[in-house]
């Protein structure tokens, strides 16, 4: 081969090399496209946080407490921290606005215990023992005191179902009482006797029909709702019944017998098969008032609203009459303070005998009508026949009566409209009297706040107003403009004046008022502080000394250092606001090193300024970070502020909503600027995050203002056409007020968003107006829009996260986002 012909061929194979390269290149090119397409859906495992957040979020949870009126027992309730994947995983059904697990028959999202301790405080030294005879594994839940108090029914949920066990506080010792049997599906679960010698429990029915497959069944036919010109504006309430398969299912797992079990496990049936809701005896124990649910039954509304039946029967399970019946309820006035016309409310007056108290609507259950009272009041003694005798009538919607004897009761009004209660005493034995005012306020006024009487138990064993000597004792929060200073005040039940006998002087603790007993002039309190875990004392009111109850521990020693403080701060209208601010744990505020500002808020709706401004916040708490907190973060060099205040205010005839974005742009603004100023941030590194309507304030701040580097928005709505007869304190619907529905929707605006979002949300999200496609379809615009933007689903979460694996992640989630677009912001 010639020079020339060696020329060519290297050329060639010059020529055959470069393109095998142009055509590697081409597939490295087209791997990377393909790998950015499907960058959008990512399959990755559940991640951990960094290790300075999960060492605390993996801690030793204290005990739930409870304890008797007479303060003989306290008993302590433990806990697993988090549930797990697996068990969300579990079969569950959505019926009615229920969750549950069909197999076990008890809601499927019951948070359970696993182990009781019990401390007799009887004992001058009382120590705190193990509860003996507990089942293996257990799972308690249903916790129900004697009406004696010295007994605690509860119920044990096994893989087969739930049982009904007993503890006896004198012996401390657990017994079993029952097969796996009872129906803890619906309604009130365990229902002890006057005598506290037996109780009345569901049981399932053993008549119960297999439960539909859904999934399984060829449909023969559409399934056809109808309205006949009735207006039902309801909320987007989610787990309804939506078939005919949904409605059996419905009825097998709500039907139920009820039994008479006795403590010493004995047992009697004592009323036959039907959907049984509710059970509660009389004071006396000799009657009983049961209500069960009929048909039809509604694809619109939740069980609460189906119709229902109620009815009086005697201890031995003889009827004596029918009560009530309820219609179905699916269409009532507009607003949310109407209600149903005719009776309503039945309970039992808690200081007779027998005596049922009910109420009915005096302007037909519409707020638009005007009248000089909403609401009356009737009593109906045994055996419950005829009408009822009235006792009280009332300017607002009916909000309970607290009883005292047969000469005193305090009747509480209220109305959502002008944030409006009312409180009245009145003498029920008569109505020759005319009640008389005890207080009427802004229930948003929290400054003004007088507080709740105390309770004592009277000889039928119910909670009635404690009184002493002629006297009644109000406990309350004592919030002021100066901090936290709860309160015990003396009352005269004839003047209602009072005499403040007792106010804690904590300045850097919180001091809660748990009882007052006037005889020994002996108070139980509750105190913490934000490096001591709240524990129980004993003290008198005239003396320093506490008498030490509990020794619980603090389990976040990580965070016994953290500088907190709540901060008040003005908006550009003069409004004053606050907040709860944390530094991060390294910080020098001798240097005031600049840091990166996470803010995290939720706004809320009030009719005036005055109790707009108010802070309710207390900086002396302890601190108690939860999956949802963001204090994590100052282990990692954040500033944190908390609970920021984000007041939306529409005074007389504005609403709230009619200036939203304008009034939350500068709520954040406000918020920005005081920490600022106190030289702690660097303004250009803050993100902002909320959660439920939280979420919808993010979303909305990060469309119409450029304060912040990112977001963090968990389980929002964002387009308020798909909740048209109202969210949050909205009541007006979206052909009242299109306007206000079109720019409070961050959907509508998504081509302004310009600031980094992540979006969180539980695939199974329960809560009204929140369903997960809000921020499916949120994200799916903010994409085609070019918006930085990450949607993180979590499997078999609902509103709030429960699993291990969820919450560990979502921790996760937020601390990548908070990493490379606000500290490492570019």
């Amino acid at each position: 081969m010639g020079g020339r012909g060696r020329n060519e061929m290297k050329l060639c194979k010059k020529l055959n090399l470069l393109l095998d390269l142009s055509m590697k290149k081409l597939q490295l090119l087209l791997i990377a496209l393909i790998t950015l397409s499907l960058s959008a859906q990512e399959n990755i495992k559940y991640q951990k946080p960094s290790k300075e957040i999960l060492s605390l979020v993996e801690f030793e949870r204290p005990p739930s407490v409870l304890y008797d009126e007479q303060k003989n027992y306290m008993v302590f309730i433990y806990r697993d921290n988090y549930k797990s994947i697996s068990d969300l995983s579990e079969k569950e059904l959505r019926l009615g606005g229920l969750r549950i697990n069909p197999k076990t028959n008890i809601g499927s999202r019951v948070t359970f215990y696993n182990n009781v301790k019990i401390k007799n405080l009887k004992e001058r030294k009382g120590t705190v023992n193990q509860v003996k005879g507990l089942p293996e594994n257990p799972k308690l839940s249903n916790f129900s005191w004697s009406p004696d108090q010295t007994k605690i029914a509860l119920t044990n949920t096994t893989s087969e179902g739930v049982e009904l066990w007993m503890l006896d506080l004198e012996k401390g010792e657990v017994s079993k009482l029952t097969k796996p049997n009872l129906n803890a599906n619906i309604g009130s679960v365990i229902n002890w006797s006057g005598d506290s010698m037996s109780m009345l429990v569901k049981m399932i029915s053993t008549d119960k029909k297999p439960l539909i497959n859904t999934s399984l069944i060829v449909p023969d036919g559409p399934t056809v709702s109808t309205n006949f010109g009735e207006k039902a504006q309801n909320r987007t309430y989610q787990d309804l019944l939506k078939n005919k398969s949904d409605e059996h299912n419905f009825e097998q797992l709500a039907t139920s017998a009820i039994y008479k079990i006795y403590v010493s496990g004995d047992s009697e049936k004592w009323l036959d098969d039907a959907m049984y809701r509710n059970i509660s005896f009389s004071p006396d124990g000799n009657y009983v008032m049961i209500t069960q649910i009929k048909k039809p039954f509604s694809y619109l509304v939740t069980y609460s609203r189906f119709p229902t039946k109620t009815d009086i029967y005697t201890k031995e399970g003889g009827l004596v009459t029918n009560l009530l019946e309820t219609p179905l309820i699916e269409e009532l006035p507009k607003g949310f303070m109407a209600t149903t016309k005719g009776k309503r409310s039945f309970s039992w007056r808690s200081d007779k005998a027998a005596t049922l108290i009910y109420v009915e609507a005096l302007d037909g259950g519409d707020p638009a009508n005007i009248v000089d009272y909403r609401d009356e009041v009737f009593e109906l003694e045994a055996p419950f026949s005829g009408e009822g005798k009235s006792l009280i009538k009332l300017i607002n919607r009916y909000a309970g009566i607290d009883w005292a004897n047969e000469n005193l009761a305090i009747a509480y009004d209220r109305w959502w409209n002008t944030r409006n209660t009312k409180a009245y005493s009145f003498n029920p034995s008569t109505n020759n009297d005319s009640p008389k005012t005890v207080y009427d306020r802004n229930y948003q006024d929290a400054y003004s706040d007088p507080g709740s009487f105390l309770k004592e138990r009277n000889n039928y064993n119910r909670s009635v107003i404690k009184l002493h000597s002629g006297r009644a004792y109000m406990r309350g929060a004592g919030f002021t403009k100066q901090g936290q200073f709860p309160f015990i005040d003396e009352v005269n039940i004839i003047s209602f004046a009072k005499k403040r006998i007792y106010q804690s002087a904590y300045t850097d603790k919180v001091e809660s008022i748990q009882d007052y007993d006037p005889s020994s002039k002996q108070l139980i309190v509750r105190i913490e502080s934000p490096t001591e875990f709240p524990n129980y004392y004993s003290k008198k009111v005239n003396s320093k000394r506490l008498n030490k109850i509990t020794g619980f521990k603090n389990p976040f020693l990580e965070l016994q250092n953290v500088k907190k403080q709540t901060i008040t701060y003005k908006r550009d209208d003069g409004l004053e606001l606050s907040g709860i601010l944390y530094l991060p744990l390294d910080y020098d505020e001798e240097k005031k090193e600049k840091r990166p500002l996470i803010l995290w808020a939720y706004p809320r709706e009030f009719k005036d300024r005055k109790s707009a401004s108010q802070s309710t916040k207390n900086s002396n708490e302890f601190t108690y970070p939860y999956y949802g907190s963001m204090v994590y973060w100052v282990t990692k060099g954040y500033v944190v502020l908390d609970d920021a205040s984000f007041p939306i205010i529409g005074e007389g005839k504005e609403q709230p909503n009619d200036n939203f974005r304008k009034q939350l742009v500068a709520n954040g603004k406000a918020a920005i600027d005081a920490v600022d100023k106190m030289g702690y941030i660097d303004r250009s590194k803050v993100a902002i995050g909320g959660h439920s309507y939280g979420a919808f304030m993010v979303a909305n701040l990060l469309s119409h203002s450029n304060l912040y580097a990112a977001g963090i928005a968990r389980s929002g709505a964002y387009n308020r056409t798909l909740t048209p007869f109202g969210f949050q304190s909205e009541e007006r619907s979206y052909w009242e007020a299109p306007n206000v529905y079109y720019t409070m929707s961050p959907f509508m605006h998504a081509e302004k968003m310009k600031t980094p979002l992540l979006l969180i949300h539980g695939e199974d999200d329960n809560n009204s107006g929140t369903y997960p496609m809000q921020s499916e379809r949120y994200f799916n615009a903010l994409k085609g829009l070019g918006a930085t933007v990450r949607l993180v689903m979590l499997p078999k979460e609902s509103h709030g996260y429960a699993s291990k694996e969820s919450i560990f992640h979502v921790l996760w989630e937020q601390d990548q986002w908070l990493e490379k677009y606000v500290k490492n912001k570019k």
